[in-house]
């Protein structure tokens, strides 16, 4: 019977992961509305707390910070498609900067009246060609552009009926007794994935805001921009600050063309890094999320896998809401327990 069981449960795991990669386009935005939605509600709360927004009605100050996120969204959609403008009309002399660090590394190395090095060069830097990239470029920011439009669009849904979710949800189990099940379990994911936006949120901006400051004393060029990516990484567990940090420093060795200059953007944006990882964000996020490490990183394979880079930003949310379901079924609770931090789902 056993056998027969994880047979089932292997059966439909593949299925719903064919779903859920096959329903890309249409889920994905769904569920970053959702995810958006909770961030907004605190900002919405937070804004209760202010000495003149705190006099409006709860509609108001929910329909100030959706015009805020919809006003966002346009200028961070701006600031790409600005920035990656730049970036081609700044490519050529990005490319004669890098030839020159290669030319004097090549020297110090005694390779400049070597036979192969005028073929080296000819093999590598001279083949750079960004042109066959622009198409795929222009498509792929079409599709960011329906993909945020679609964003706000759920989001301005998702809050207006927020309020009537709990009283649909009861009528729907049909009983008392499971709706107000239903309605617990929702409220621990609210306030668990809620809690870990909002947190993880204001960490980011932080450390975006310490990024920016560093880059802009530094003379990197496109700053804003690479605050922003740096920020929007840092909800990827473990690897996406890494990655943060390689973006501006490729490009202050093409912008300068020098090692030192490359070297010191690494080892500030690093420490800022370290700041907010290791002290600020523990401190302020303590176990919101209640997931073991070895989940995290599975949960971040799984995800990216099915949904790319929006995947691996997910992640931690999805994974957490899925630990706490499996918790309410007998079945998977097991599951539940060997996925969670502590053991108490």
């Amino acid at each position: 019977m056993r056998i027969g069981q994880v047979f089932y449960a292997t059966a439909l795991a593949i299925m719903v992961g064919w779903l859920l990669w096959i329903g890309k386009p249409v889920l994905l935005p769904v569920i970053a509305a959702l995810m958006s939605v909770y961030v907004l509600s605190a900002a919405a709360d937070s804004m209760g707390r202010l000495p003149l927004l705190g006099r409006l009605p709860a509609w108001a100050r929910r329909t100030l910070a959706l015009i805020g996120f919809a006003i966002f969204v346009a200028l961070m959609f701006a600031l790409v498609v600005n920035n990656f403008a730049q970036v081609a009309g700044a490519l050529q002399r990005y490319e004669s900067n890098l030839e020159g660090l290669v030319t004097r590394t090549a020297g110090l190395l005694g390779l400049e009246n070597e036979p192969t090095w005028e073929n080296l060069r000819r093999a590598t830097i001279d083949r750079f060609d960004i042109r066959p990239l622009i198409a795929p470029l222009l498509l792929s920011l079409r599709g960011l552009g329906t993909t945020l439009f679609l964003l706000v669009l759920y989001a301005t849904f998702f809050m207006a009926e927020r309020g009537q979710l709990a009283a649909k949800l009861t009528l729907a189990m049909g009983s008392a007794d499971d709706g107000a099940r239903a309605l617990d379990v929702l409220r621990r994911i609210n306030d668990r994935i809620g809690r870990y936006l909002v947190v993880k949120t204001v960490v980011n901006a932080i450390l975006g805001a310490l990024s920016y400051a560093i880059m802009l004393l530094l003379g990197i060029e496109f700053a804003l921009f690479w605050a922003v990516l740096i920020a929007f990484l840092n909800y990827i567990p473990y690897i996406g600050s890494l990655v943060g940090v390689v973006f501006p420093v490729l490009l202050s060795l093409a912008q300068f063309g020098s090692l030192a200059m490359a070297a010191l953007v690494t080892v500030a944006l690093t420490a800022a890094q370290v700041f907010v990882g290791g002290w600020l964000e523990p401190r302020m996020m303590g176990r919101a999320f209640n997931l073991s490490p070895f989940a995290v990183l599975l949960a971040l394979a799984a995800w990216s896998a099915l949904w790319g880079l929006p995947g691996a930003v997910l992640a931690v949310p999805l994974t957490a809401s899925l630990v706490i379901v499996m918790a309410e079924i007998r079945v998977t609770r097991p599951v539940a327990i060997m996925l969670s931090a502590s053991g108490r789902v």
